[in-house]
C-alpha cells in the first residue's frame, strides 16, 4: 500500500507542476496576476478528455499488468486492436450482424488468441516476447489483408449508437470509458488481491518452479492470464474502434501495447514478475496522461512522445532494479 500512496503523491505533485507551468507561462507572456486565466489543465473540457483517455488505455493496461505479474509480456495488443476493429466494422456494416453478436465476437477472438499464446508459452516453452512479437506481425497482416488495406468505418449501421455510447457517452458528466475502468478495476482488484487465483498469479511470477512444487497448476495460471488480458483487450478494442470512428488496419492501435507496458511499470509491476497492484496500474495510466498534458503544454513536438514514454519506462525499470537491490542487501 505504501507504493500506491507514493504513486498517488507523485501524481498529485505532477498535476501541480503542470498547473504551475501553465501559470508561469501566462506570467512570462506579460499577463498580470489579477488577469490570470484558469489553467488549461483543470478546465472541465481538459479533465473530461483526460478521464476519457485514461479509461480507454486503463482497461487493457490492467490485462497487461496481469501478464507482467506472471513474468510475461504481450506485444500483440495494438495489432489485436486493428484486427478486431476491422472485423467489428465488417460485422456491423457489411454482414449486418446484431451488435451483441458482433461485440461478443470481438471479445472472444482476443481471448482465443490469448489462450493460444498461453499454450505456446507453457506447452512449447517459447519465450513470451517471441510469441507475442509474432502475434504483433501476424494480426496486423491479417487485419490489412481482410480489409484490403482500406480504412473501415461504421456509418449508420444498426447498433452502432449503442456501442458508440460506451466510447464517447457520458453518465452524470463522467465519460463512460472512465466508468468502465472503475468497474473493471474494482473487479480486477478483488481478483488479484482477494482471491486464491490472484495469490497464484503472484506466486507464479515470483518463482514459477517453487509454485509448481507447491501444487499450483502454473501452466493454467500463466495461460489464463493471457486469456484475461485478451478479454480486456477485446473490450478496449470496441471502445477504441468507436472512439476513432474508423479503423485503418495499417496503423490503428500502433504501439498501444507500449502504453500498457509503461502504465503497468509506472504502477509498480515488476518486469521480473511477482509484483504489482491494480490501483498502481490505474495510477500509472493517469500518470502517463498527465505527462502527455505536460508535453503538450510545453509545446514539445509530438514526435517526441515515444521518447518521453521510453524514458518513463526506463526510469521505472531502473527504480525497480534499485529497490530490489536494496531489499536483497537488507536480507
Amino acid at each position: 500500500m505504501k507504493k500506491e500512496i507514493g504513486l498517488l503523491a507523485l501524481l498529485i505533485f505532477l498535476c501541480l507542476v503542470v498547473i504551475g507551468v501553465d501559470l508561469g507561462m501566462q506570467l512570462h507572456s506579460g499577463t498580470k496576476p489579477a488577469q490570470l486565466e484558469l489553467p488549461r489543465f483543470i478546465t472541465r473540457t481538459n479533465l473530461t478528455n483526460m478521464a476519457n483517455i485514461i479509461g480507454l488505455f486503463g482497461v487493457f493496461s490492467l490485462g497487461m499488468g496481469l501478464v507482467i505479474i506472471t513474468g510475461g509480456i504481450d506485444l500483440s495488443v495494438g495489432s489485436m486492436f486493428a484486427l478486431t476493429g476491422v472485423l467489428l466494422s465488417m460485422a456491423l456494416v457489411d454482414w449486418h450482424w446484431p451488435w451483441p453478436v458482433a461485440a461478443l465476437m470481438v471479445v472472444a477472438i482476443p481471448m482465443a488468441l490469448g489462450w493460444g499464446h498461453g499454450l505456446l508459452i507453457t506447452r512449447v516453452h517459447i519465450q513470451p516476447f517471441i510469441v507475442t512479437l509474432c502475434g504483433l506481425l501476424i494480426y496486423r497482416g491479417l487485419a490489412r489483408f481482410i480489409a484490403g488495406d482500406n480504412t473501415k468505418g461504421f456509418g449508420n449501421a444498426k447498433g452502432c449508437e449503442t456501442l458508440a455510447s460506451l466510447a464517447s457517452g457520458r453518465l452524470w458528466g463522467v465519460p463512460m470509458p472512465f466508468i468502465l475502468l472503475l468497474i473493471v478495476g474494482t473487479i480486477m482488484w478483488f481478483v488479484l488481491h482477494r482471491s486464491v487465483y490472484g495469490r497464484y498469479l503472484l506466486a507464479v511470477g515470483r518463482n514459477e518452479e517453487a509454485a509448481r512444487f507447491s501444487g499450483i497448476n502454473t501452466r493454467m495460471v500463466i495461460a489464463s492470464s493471457y486469456v484475461v488480458a485478451g478479454l480486456l483487450t477485446g473490450l478496449a478494442g470496441i471502445l477504441f474502434a468507436f472512439y476513432t470512428n474508423s479503423v485503418s488496419p495499417s496503423n490503428h492501435g500502433s504501439f498501444y501495447e507500449l502504453y500498457g507496458i509503461a502504465a503497468a511499470v509506472l504502477g509498480g509491476c515488476s518486469l521480473r514478475g511477482g509484483e504489482g497492484s491494480i490501483i498502481g496500474i490505474v495510477i500509472g495510466t493517469a500518470l502517463l496522461q498527465v505527462l502527455q498534458n505536460l508535453v503538450n503544454l510545453l509545446d514539445i513536438p509530438s514526435s517526441l512522445n515515444f521518447a518521453v514514454m521510453g524514458t518513463v519506462v526506463l526510469f521505472g525499470v531502473v527504480a525497480d532494479q534499485l529497490m530490489r537491490g536494496r531489499t536483497a542487501g537488507k536480507v
